[in-house]
């Protein structure tokens, strides 16, 4: 699995989530547990994962959305 986006904005993961699942690109949201240790003040980034094969494809997807991927 490859980093495709990484935000602290729970909306874009969400709404990048739902354009990839729309494109049939499977994602996988990581670091989601570390806002039980951080309290949920969002210091700490989520990671979004596509498989290798799929990250150009989902590159695009994100360009096309102006979704940044901060990285």
């Amino acid at each position: 699995m490859k980093e495709l986006l990484r935000s602290t904005d729970p909306t874009i993961l969400a709404f990048a989530s739902a354009l990839l699942e729309g494109e049939d690109i499977d994602c996988f949201q990581m670091d989601v547990n570390m806002s039980i240790l951080e309290g949920g003040i969002g210091i700490f980034p989520r990671r979004l994962m596509v498989r290798s094969e799929d990250l150009t494809r989902a590159e695009r997807v994100m360009r096309d959305n102006e979704i940044p991927l901060g990285r």
